[in-house]
């Protein structure tokens, strides 16, 4: 697995470039000129975005059954700390909030979301995602993906939502208001896994990817209020190639 530095992991987490300026790297965008078909051609520094072999996301088709470990989920309520990066709302994490996946430790960075998801499971497409960012010691980074389907209301998301900054600007923190990842997690915690990368640029590959099997729901309201600020944000499913998507049994 490609090793990936923690630097990376806080600049530029598996989200988003704000936008272009003489210190920063390119913009990109969702569609147009600099859309996901682009992204590669932008920059050198995003050229695996074109060239690599084990991109996110993908369409699991076919997974292989394995005994896989289960995640031990040890999320801990924090302050609400987010930003509208201009192309997603993105909650920052305070430290010390884990997963724990076979011995290895990864602790919680930061979540955030795309509309619709972008894995897909059988062809089929799910109305969002969320994907949770965490690295390890060794500054690799694990995702923990959170389908999103048209259902219920869900009051962790209404908080969150509640608090979204209409426009682009700086990180801030919400008075008086905690969230706990726990929160997005459903019953069942089985799930796919797979080698891939970061889904936006420099889409750096040596990302493990969890991706639970059970959604959670959102309300159609709330579902209309995250788009009615953020354009559709999800890069198409990526060829899977010689990679194996392994399975993880119910629990």
């Amino acid at each position: 697995m490609n090793h990936i530095s923690l630097a990376t992991v806080l600049s530029l987490g598996t989200t988003f470039v704000f936008a272009q300026n003489a210190s920063g790297p390119p913009a990109f965008a969702y569609k147009g000129a600099d859309g996901p078909a682009h992204w590669g051609d932008l920059s050198p520094e995003y050229a695996v975005c074109r060239t690599g072999k084990q991109q996110s996301p993908i369409d699991i088709r076919n997974p292989r059954n394995a005994p896989l470990p289960p995640i031990r989920f040890d999320y801990k309520p924090v302050p609400l700390t987010l930003i509208n990066n201009g192309h997603t709302l993105e909650v920052n994490y305070a430290a010390g909030s884990t997963i724990n996946v076979g011995g290895e430790q990864y602790k919680l960075r930061r979540f955030h979301f795309h509309r619709p998801s972008e894995e897909r499971i059988d062809g089929r497409f799910f109305d969002m995602v969320v994907h949770l960012v965490h690295t390890n010691d060794r500054g690799e980074i694990a995702v923990v993906a959170i389908l999103m389907e048209k259902g219920a209301a869900n009051t962790s998301i209404q908080k969150i939502w509640s608090a979204i900054p209409k426009t682009p600007g700086q990180e801030r923190q919400v008075p008086g208001v905690q969230v706990s990842a726990s929160d997005f997690l459903p019953p069942d915690s089985s799930y796919y896994t797979y080698k891939g990368s970061l889904t936006t640029p420099p889409c750096t590959e040596g990302v493990t990817w969890f991706l639970l099997k059970t959604p959670i729901t959102a309300s159609a309201e709330q579902i209309r209020a995250f788009a009615a600020i953020f354009s559709p944000n999800a890069r198409p499913v990526q060829p899977l190639g010689a990679r194996i998507v392994q399975s993880q049994a119910s629990n």
